[in-house]
C-alpha cells in the first residue's frame, strides 16, 4: 500500500547548499562522462524524500554507477519520471517559474528545444522572476547562482508535489 511520505524542502536545499561545490563520496561523479547535474539534483531530491523507486522499467534509484535508473542521471528521463510517477518516491507537475518554491527544480532548454541542464532552487526573492531565483547545480558547479545568469532559450519549472512510500499491511 502506498502512503504519502512528504517532501522535506529544507532537507533538499540543505543538501544542495552543502554539496554544491563538492561531491558526496556515496555517489559517482559523472562530470567527465556527460555531466553530473541530474545526478546531483537526484541526490537533493532523495535528501528531501528519503525513498527511491527501484522499478527496473521506469524507476528512480541509485545503487552504484553501474546500477542506477536512467532517471537518476538523465535530464529527459528525470523529467518523465517526475511527471508520470504514480508509485514510490517523488513526483511533480510542470509549473511556471512564478509558482515554484525552494526545493523545486528547473530544467533548461536550448535553442533547438533540447533539455540540457537540471538545477535545484535554493532561494527565491519576490517576485519569482529569473533574476530573483537562485539555484544550486553541478556541471559548472553553482551555489546560489542567479537563474538569469545561465544561457538558455527556455526554463521549465517542476513543482515537487510530494513523495510516496510503500508500507506493508499486517
Amino acid at each position: 500500500m502506498l502512503i504519502e511520505s512528504g517532501y522535506d524542502r529544507r532537507a533538499a536545499v540543505r543538501y544542495a547548499l552543502n554539496w554544491a561545490f563538492a561531491r558526496n563520496p556515496r555517489f559517482y561523479d559523472f562530470e567527465d562522462i556527460g555531466g553530473d547535474c541530474t545526478n546531483f539534483v537526484s541526490q537533493c531530491l532523495y535528501a528531501g524524500c528519503g525513498v527511491m523507486n527501484y522499478s527496473r522499467e521506469n524507476g528512480w534509484y541509485y545503487i552504484n554507477s553501474n546500477d542506477r535508473a536512467p532517471s537518476w542521471t538523465g535530464v529527459n528521463f528525470l523529467r518523465k519520471f517526475l511527471l508520470t510517477n504514480t508509485g514510490v518516491a517523488v513526483y511533480a507537475e510542470e509549473a511556471p517559474l512564478s509558482e515554484l518554491r525552494r526545493g523545486d527544480i528547473i530544467q533548461l532548454v536550448n535553442g533547438e528545444g533540447r533539455f540540457y541542464h537540471t538545477v535545484i532552487i535554493s532561494a527565491i526573492l519576490s517576485p519569482a522572476v529569473p533574476s530573483n531565483i537562485f539555484v544550486c547545480a553541478h556541471s559548472a558547479d553553482a551555489r546560489n547562482r542567479r537563474l538569469s545568469t545561465y544561457n538558455y532559450a527556455n526554463a521549465v519549472g517542476f513543482h515537487i508535489l510530494g513523495a510516496r512510500k510503500e508500507i506493508g499491511i499486517v
